[in-house]
């Protein structure tokens, strides 16, 4: 018993000052296969049944002991080496040091997604977003848009679960879901991203971004609506183009309109954005739904309200002058620093 009570103390005292190469040969010397307290455990045999119990347990006690040194050793001394290297391959974070380096940016369409947002928060919109992944009946029931219609069919739409959710189609659920937790007055805009199941070339593609906009209140009319989106397109695209309003059709809204501006590439002298009208369709919009509105809870009699809504890479490819879609999903680092 003697004898191991000083095998403990001459390891410690050996491990006390070891580096890593010496401590495997310590480990090697007192715990390998020939090491001294195996050999201790080996001549148990000679030993009575008592004896044998009361030497293996210290034996076995010893091993644990020089063990959990060795371990702690190491740690402390490959904290030591990872101390002196992360000290000596320290960075320089001055600004000389990242000086030949190009700054990063904001997105081609995060920043129209900003700029159109900013001018809308002007005009007392608040901002807010809502689910991706909807319900059959936020999609399309509650913005009257029956089972029957077109826009409902699989082709258009990803299903996901048997068909009773999908990836939103238009940011147009989010009217919905604000409306059902507000009373008027509500006046909002809702930047996100949507889906359609089409193919992509250099006008379309199957995930894109939109801003949906509307305003809830009494008395509010059509002069209204021509009222905003004049102040955003004047201030957005410039303050000198014509603006004109062309009669048109969507479910949730009644009348509904869409909104065409004088085509800046060419001053109305007809090219191949504009398709030699002089003019281009910038969004939809027209005075929400009596069916939307009660769908809500919401007295048809007492309140009105308009909506309007746009695609951000319409938006943005018109804004710089993009002429395929496909330029913005790249991720072409000479595309993008040009913004």
């Amino acid at each position: 018993m003697d004898d191991i009570k000083q095998i403990i103390d001459r390891a410690l005292a050996e491990i006390k000052n070891a580096d890593l190469a010496v401590l495997e040969d310590i480990k090697t010397r007192y715990l390998g296969k020939n090491g001294v307290l195996t050999q201790i455990l080996k001549s148990l045999l000679q030993y009575s049944i008592e004896d044998k119990r009361i030497i293996g347990l210290e034996t076995n006690g010893a091993k644990d002991i020089i063990v959990s040194e060795i371990e702690k050793r190491k740690k402390s001394l490959k904290k030591v080496l990872l101390d002196e290297k992360m000290h000596k391959e320290k960075l320089d974070y001055s600004p000389s040091f990242y000086f030949p380096f190009s700054k990063g940016s904001f997105h081609p369409v995060v920043q129209t997604i900003k700029n159109i947002s900013s001018v809308f928060k002007l005009l007392g919109f608040s901002i807010v977003e809502g689910p991706e992944i909807e319900t059959d009946w936020y999609n399309f029931e509650a913005l009257n848009i029956p089972e029957s219609h077109p826009s409902r069919d699989a082709q258009d739409t990803f299903y996901i679960e048997g068909m009773k959710n999908l990836l939103r189609t238009h940011t147009s659920p989010v009217q919905i879901h604000v409306m059902e937790k507000q009373n008027p007055p509500v006046k909002v805009i809702v930047p996100g991203r949507v889906y359609r199941n089409e193919a992509s070339d250099a006008s379309h593609s199957s995930t894109f971004h939109q801003i949906e906009g509307f305003e809830v209140d009494e008395n509010i009319s059509f002069v209204d609506l021509k009222a905003v989106l004049i102040n955003f397109i004047h201030q957005f695209f410039g303050s000198e183009l014509g603006v004109r309003f062309r009669p048109s059709h969507f479910q949730f809204t009644e009348p509904s309109a869409e909104v065409d501006i004088q085509c800046f590439f060419c001053n109305c002298g007809g090219c191949r954005i504009c398709k030699n009208s002089g003019w281009i369709e910038v969004l939809g919009c027209g005075m929400v739904h009596p069916d939307v509105l009660k769908t809500v809870n919401y007295d048809s009699e007492k309140y009105t309200g308009y909506a309007f809504g746009m695609g951000v890479e319409r938006i943005t490819m018109l804004k710089y002058g993009i002429d395929d879609i496909r330029l913005l999903y790249e991720n072409d680092l000479r595309f993008l620093k040009q913004f």
